[in-house]
């Protein structure tokens, strides 16, 4: 699914760029242009971002606790 229209990018480009560090909304605007056109994707991304970001730290918990 598309979250920004503007720049064409998708969910799975949001959870690739979390992959490879993305941690801010500044992150995936400077890397995607996500947020860069009419901004109507902010609020989309960020909630995006912020599931991301909280399925890393489950994945880095659960390692740490085996």
């Amino acid at each position: 699914m598309y979250v920004c229209i503007c720049h064409a990018v998708t969910e799975r480009d949001i959870r690739a760029a979390v992959a490879r560090g993305a941690t801010r909304l500044e992150d995936l605007a400077m890397t995607l242009g996500v947020g860069a056109g009419c901004g109507c994707c902010r609020e989309a991304a960020t909630a995006l971002l912020d599931e991301c970001l909280a399925q890393v730290d489950e994945r880095e918990a659960s390692s740490i606790a085996a």
